[in-house]
């Protein structure tokens, strides 16, 4: 059945005005985060800013695979509103992962890589973030979007009053205040959601849970889903780890402190809402049979995606250097170059989260996660061809964004094959 025009352009302003919103409490929440991480910069010894870090990126990794289940969470409750089984899959499978962690990545921390931690400050981590990732997905769920604007610009902000009360207050070193501070943080925004969320939705109770049909779909949804959300965020550990074994500690707070941030930010601003909102409503359109809408939101993504790259490349060539020495001490303008190639490639980012979302909302979640796993073996195979030609850390952010543009060639291909499977009446027709 045709949907109106009206109603397909109330899908669009919707999607635009989600989309900016969440851009907006993105905003914020980078320049707090920013601001902080600078102002660490400026007095924290650079090795104990990369450790920290290094040491956050090896226990998130293990956690975030469980923010995969988040999609297939909202999409399992919007059609059998079944909470209560969804919600206690999700919390078996968390505490699963968390004692996984537990027992393994603390380990290989303390022991593999050698990195000099507290375990309670590493157990303290695994603790807040596995919360703060349980409520983060139930908010998500249930679609709170409030809520969960409001957190991403709290959440830096705690951390840094956190920090503050450990190192001012408490009279703790600066590492320690880091960890200390990012478990209180943690616990707090978790804390502040499960509040929030209560108020409006009573919580569910611990209980067996009733394998049906459904269940058993949504299950096998969410192992996939998390599976490539493991795989999306191993590519930039992978980066962490090459230059961990392949270059000095100098060149490691370089990405650190400065590289991977700016990474983060980008990719929180312009690439996480695009899973956020575009892939509910690419759902909603696809059930509707609404495919001229898809279109529409197609094109308005490439010409979003176009401009912020633009702007983005033309600020690193013009005043990447200025911006790097005004913003962080001299000593860290060794990320000049690295964030410069970064900006070459980050289109291919954006392109391909648009791809993989309709890929997704097609209920191809297989073929999204090879997508993700073709990209990591091409990250890994273009590091080694590329360090045959070099020896500077360029290497690693070049290799990462040839690993992008694999991904985004497979994804295109995809895409075209969905296309060509749709029925010819359905396909979107010339106005």
């Amino acid at each position: 059945m045709q949907v109106t025009q009206d109603v397909q352009t109330d899908s669009l302003t919707r999607l635009k005005q989600a989309f900016v919103t969440g851009m907006w409490a993105s905003l914020a929440s980078i320049i707090i985060g920013f601001a902080f991480k600078v102002w660490l910069a400026q007095w924290v010894a650079k090795g104990d800013l990369a450790l920290f870090n290094s040491v956050v990126d090896l226990i998130s990794l293990s956690l975030i695979l469980m923010t995969g289940f988040r999609s297939s969470m909202v999409v399992s409750y919007s059609q059998t509103k079944n909470d209560r089984d969804i919600i206690n899959i999700f919390r078996y499978f968390l505490i699963g992962m968390v004692l996984l962690t537990w027992g393994v990545v603390i380990p290989y921390i303390k022991h593999g890589l050698h990195i000099r931690a507290e375990y309670l400050q590493l157990v303290g981590i695994i603790f807040g973030l596995g919360l703060k990732v349980y409520f983060t997905n139930l908010v998500a769920m249930y679609r709170m979007y409030e809520i969960s604007n409001r957190v991403t610009w709290l959440e830096p902000l705690t951390n840094a009053l956190m920090f503050g009360i450990c190192y001012f207050g408490l009279g703790l070193d600066a590492l320690g205040s880091l960890f200390y501070g990012l478990t209180f943080s943690s616990l707090g925004i978790a804390g502040y959601m499960y509040w929030h969320r209560r108020r409006a939705i009573a919580t569910r109770p611990l209980a067996k849970v009733a394998l049906g049909p459904e269940m058993r779909s949504y299950v096998k949804k969410s192992f996939t889903a998390s599976l490539e959300a493991g795989a999306s965020i191993l590519m930039i550990y992978i980066t962490v780890l090459l230059t961990i074994r392949h270059f000095s500690l100098d060149e490691l707070g370089d990405f650190q402190v400065v590289v991977r941030p700016i990474f983060t930010y980008m990719t929180l601003l312009f690439v996480f809402p695009i899973y956020r909102f575009v892939l509910p409503e690419l759902a909603v359109n696809l059930r509707s049979g609404d495919h001229r809408q898809i279109r529409l939101i197609r094109s308005w993504i490439f010409r979003l995606s176009a401009v912020v790259s633009i702007i983005f490349f033309t600020v690193m060539l013009l005043a990447g250097r200025s911006l790097v020495l005004l913003l962080f001490p001299a000593d860290y303008v060794g990320a000049v170059p690295v964030l410069f190639h970064f900006s070459i490639f980050f289109i291919f980012m954006m392109l391909n989260g648009y791809q993989l979302a309709y890929i997704k909302a097609h209920g191809h979640f297989t073929e999204s996660l090879i997508i993700r796993l073709v990209g990591i073996v091409a990250l890994v195979a273009a590091y080694y061809l590329v360090a045959e030609f070099t020896a500077n850390v360029v290497a690693i952010i070049v290799a990462l964004g040839l690993g992008y543009l694999a991904m985004f060639i497979l994804s295109t291909l995809a895409e075209r094959r969905i296309l060509k499977s749709l029925p010819p009446e359905t396909l979107p027709q010339p106005s």
